[in-house]
């Protein structure tokens, strides 16, 4: 089993900078890979960046270069540093761990609004 804990998510205006946490506690071990995603209201829950455990990074087109995945092991933390945003970043930001036997473990959310 997996926990996580999401941080960070507030009002922001557009054009600002935001660093979200994910602090992750349980079968660390088990953990492949960890992800941000996120769903804004009315939407369906979407991929926003990926991380796995050497360090490998992706992310979907409409955030790259704004925004950027980081692991801390020693600390058992993923961030998502978020900058350039956008009214339309508004949503509930998720982490996700995915193990290596295929299980995904998600947090409770973290609301990010955006300001125009």
């Amino acid at each position: 089993q997996v926990q996580l804990v999401e941080s960070g998510g507030t009002l922001v205006q557009a054009g600002g900078s935001l660093r979200l946490s994910c602090a992750a506690s349980g079968t660390i071990s088990s953990i492949n890979a960890m992800a941000w995603h996120r769903q804004a209201p009315g939407k369906q829950r979407e991929l926003v960046a990926v991380i796995s455990n050497r360090g490998t990074t992706g992310y979907t087109d409409s955030v790259k270069g704004r925004f950027t995945i980081s692991r801390d092991d020693a600390k058992n933390m993923v961030y998502l540093q978020m900058s350039s945003l956008k009214p339309e970043d508004t949503a509930v930001y998720y982490c996700k761990a995915l193990t290596l036997k295929g299980d995904d473990y998600w947090g409770q959310g973290t609301q990010v609004t955006v300001s125009s």
